[in-house]
């Protein structure tokens, strides 16, 4: 049902909706990953976006681009290829008040907020104008994500990613609540109360997320509310446990990352103790969610060495600075369990941020990360790393051979970071697990460079450290590594029986069946000028 967009020379551009909030962390990417997969099951060519996005989970495009995870998950969620004209601008965290901005994939500089806002938020506004134009040129229907709340209003005048996107868009927008957290009609009349009447005019209904209960004790202040506003409720979504799709709104960091995990050992009791050192600027958490579903894993985050208990194995995540992690782990003690616990042979696994930190030193000269200029690393591993003005941000594969008791694992993953490792002069050679070339055409048509070394592992393979994100997202590697464990503590492996995209494409399926069941799907399509509702 894709419509052709190009008539003679003018393009046909496509439909536009838009899904903002009343808060941050309302739901609003969940519901645009939900609507996309909606519209592409009913046979349009269905694509996110999102102008403006702040998060420290990002996500590699296929053509080597960082992006806002959330998009790279609607994206999938389409069945397309993410690429930065979905979000073209990354906001990424760097301090209390600074944030590094990247730019349809790469690195701008760092700014601070005022700084940010009053230089630059006239040229991005520019930029985001141009992406959606493209995209609307590309695709049959658009659906754009806001950003906390439309009604700031000491942020309003400089919006690029609210109520004044929706305008340069001429999206209708639909206004998303959380019932969970208290005062959802409060929160929805509040807001189009301090928005002005163009902005209110815009709003053409309501969807209240994360229910529990009987809806029809809700009934009474439904009516309530279209009766006072003259817009109708779109839907009562009930909350879904266990979606088991990727978090990214920036204030998941604030929220414990094991609050809402699925019991560990389900039908198996829990024979693996895995432990995730939760950095203060962890990065790309959804590095570990595989671990959630392992049957034979139970997974905790610490933050203090009284949590650290017995565990068999501790991964040490990707962090947005990673000096600052590391003196960090130093000033609380954890840098002197983990290095005793790596030296008495403990399974050990550093991913980016946490592999250069078990490196000897860590070298910032040029300040791209932190104002400390050089510090002591963990000392694991005979290298040095050295943090430089260029960011590499490649989609890889190739292979995986963590010791030479092992045969070959295929692996592919991205790489995101600024920090170069050099080996330095030592007794024995740094053993390369990883064998990795970059993956610059997902179709296969272009021809691929040679293989590389890469990454550091200890002989037998218990300590370990890649600078490749989504590691553990390969199901044959990371079962590979689970049994090693096992064998190590005297249980037999087991099979990869968990196929983690297999798993992530029915969580997809899940929430649009859910969502479609309450949403009012056939108002939803009048609101795009679509008179039925597509191919279902």
């Amino acid at each position: 049902m894709s419509e052709n967009h190009t008539s003679g020379s003018r393009p046909i551009l496509g439909r536009t909706i838009m899904l903002q909030g009343t808060a941050s962390d309302v739901g609003k990417s969940l519901m645009t990953a939900a609507l996309c997969r909606i519209f592409t099951q009913d046979g349009f060519a269905a694509a996110p976006f999102k102008s403006q996005n702040m998060s420290l989970n990002s996500y590699v495009t296929w053509d080597g681009k960082e992006i806002g995870r959330a998009q790279g998950m609607q994206a999938d969620a389409c069945g397309i290829l993410a690429t930065t004209d979905m979000n073209p601008i990354l906001l990424k965290p760097s301090g209390e008040m600074s944030s590094q901005v990247v730019v349809h994939g790469k690195p701008l500089r760092d700014y601070d907020a005022r700084e940010y806002r009053e230089s630059y938020l006239p040229i991005a506004g520019e930029i985001v104008r141009e992406s959606l134009q493209r995209l609307r040129e590309s695709y049959d229907i658009i659906v754009l994500e806001g950003a906390g709340s439309p009604a700031e209003i000491n942020l309003k005048d400089r919006d690029i990613v609210n109520m004044r996107m929706a305008a340069w868009a001429d999206a209708p927008v639909i206004l998303v609540a959380d019932i969970d957290r208290g005062g959802v009609f409060a929160s929805i009349v509040g807001t189009l109360e301090l928005l002005e009447q163009e902005e209110r005019d815009r709003v053409c209904g309501f969807v209240i997320n994360k229910f529990r209960g009987d809806v029809s004790l809700l009934q009474s202040g439904l009516d309530w509310l279209e009766q006072k506003t003259g817009k109708p409720v779109l839907g009562v979504i009930p909350f879904i446990p266990n979606l088991e799709l990727e978090d990214e709104d920036s204030l998941s960091l604030s929220k414990p990352l094991d609050a809402e995990l699925p019991m560990s050992g389900a039908g198996r009791e829990a024979e693996l103790d895995i432990a995730v050192i939760r950095l203060p600027r962890i990065s790309n958490f959804t590095d570990i969610d595989p671990l959630r579903f392992e049957e034979d894993v139970r997974l905790r985050y610490i933050e203090r060495v009284e949590q650290w208990g017995r565990p068999d194995a501790v991964i040490l995540p990707g962090s947005k600075n990673t000096i600052e992690d590391l003196l960090w782990l130093k000033n609380n003690g954890l840098a002197e369990r983990l290095q005793k616990h790596m030296a008495a042979g403990g399974w050990t696994a550093g991913l980016c941020g946490g592999y250069e930190m078990l490196g000897e030193r860590l070298l910032d000269p040029l300040h791209v990360e932190s104002a400390v200029e050089e510090t002591k690393g963990l000392g694991l591993f005979p290298f040095v790393v050295n943090f430089t003005g260029e960011k590499r941000t490649v989609r890889v594969e190739g292979s995986a051979l963590l010791s030479s008791e092992q045969l070959p694992i295929p692996i592919t993953g991205y790489e995101i970071h600024m920090g170069e490792v050099n080996s330095v002069q030592a007794a024995r050679p740094i053993h390369r697990p990883f064998q990795i070339r970059e993956q610059r055409d997902l179709t296969g048509s272009e021809s691929l460079l040679p293989y590389e070394a890469e990454g550091a592992a200890t002989p037998d393979g218990r300590q370990w450290g890649t600078f490749i994100h989504g590691i553990l997202h390969n199901d044959d590697f990371r079962r590979a590594w689970l049994n090693d464990i096992r064998e190590a503590k005297g249980l037999k492996p087991l099979r990869a029986e968990l196929r983690f995209q297999e798993r992530r494409e029915l969580a997809f399926e899940r929430l649009a069946e859910h969502a479609r069941r309450y949403l009012n799907m056939p108002y939803i399509y009048q609101l795009l000028g679509m008179a039925k509702e597509g191919g279902r």
